[in-house]
């Protein structure tokens, strides 16, 4: 049976490709403060970045899927997993994705003479790969969260204003920390919720090595130290502290992570995906103003 248009839509995970938005929203508002935005630098990173994410999604689903991980999943259906697709469509689909990611990168770099910037797209692209895609992937070894972190935070985000303003500055580096820090919370939500089936499939997540209370824990900071980051940020940028009408959401976050597990994530995967991404937005529009 063919895979539908809605089937492919749905193994890109839509829900997921905020975290790829808000370091270009950020970044471009941060090279607007430094007084040298560019509107089509803004758009290639963009694709990029929307690239890549749909690339690992696929490239996750088709590794995991190979490997039979996913047959006891409890987050949305995978690909792969449910035969909805065979695993040479969905791995064509992440290697078309990455591809685009690099015909667009390669495009940002050529315009913004930056050439060394083809490395860090090189490594984005391997890490994307890797992190299920490997004998060894390093997704399964508790190294996933750092992998988020860097690259929807620091590298998306400063790769974004370095382009347009040939510099970065202090408050962006903060402003990047923030928001690969809503990336974390996105994937603990995630990792928390399978860390029963993926211990005995054998994905040694971060949440599966520091075990649930911890993890928890975890999730916890990552939701509310964008917020601390922010006060800090307003030192240079005012306006910034509009972030801070998230204080009731992110502790209703919080609250929940406490009081919910298994299936019972779900609702706290769409409230740190929904404020993640008003985050992120207030963010840069703080910053821009």
């Amino acid at each position: 049976m063919a895979t539908s248009f809605d089937d492919w839509m749905a193994g890109a995970r839509p829900r997921t490709l905020w975290t790829a938005i808000t370091p270009v929203l950020v970044g471009t508002a941060a090279a607007d403060a430094a007084g040298a935005s560019h509107f089509l630098f803004s758009i290639l990173a963009l694709g990029v970045g929307l690239a890549l994410q749909v690339g690992v999604n696929f490239a996750n689903d088709y590794s995991d899927g190979v490997r039979g991980t996913d047959v006891d999943r409890i987050g949305p259906d995978r690909l792969v997993a449910t035969g909805k697709a065979t695993p040479s469509a969905v791995k064509a689909a992440a290697l078309g994705s990455f591809g685009v990611a690099a015909v667009l990168g390669l495009a940002l770099v050529a315009l913004s003479g930056y050439w060394w910037l083809l490395g860090v797209g090189l490594v984005a692209i391997v890490a994307a790969w890797y992190y299920t895609g490997s004998e060894r992937p390093y997704g399964y070894a508790g190294w996933g969260e750092v992998s988020v972190f860097v690259f929807f935070g620091p590298v998306a985000t400063l790769g974004t204003m370095y382009t347009q303003a040939g510099r970065v500055t202090w408050w962006a580096v903060l402003a990047s920390f923030a928001l690969g820090l809503w990336a974390v919370a996105m994937l603990l939500v995630n990792n928390i919720r399978d860390i029963e089936t993926d211990a005995a499939a054998g994905k040694r997540t971060l949440a599966v090595r520091v075990g649930d209370f911890r993890a928890r824990q975890l999730y916890a900071a990552s939701v509310s130290l964008p917020l601390i980051l922010s006060v800090l940020i307003a030192f240079a940028q005012p306006w910034v502290l509009i972030t801070l009408l998230l204080l009731l959401p992110v502790g209703l976050l919080v609250l929940g992570m406490r009081l919910r597990v298994g299936a019972a994530l779900k609702p706290l995967f769409l409230g740190t995906s929904a404020v993640g991404l008003v985050y992120g937005c207030l963010l840069a529009v703080g910053i821009a103003l």
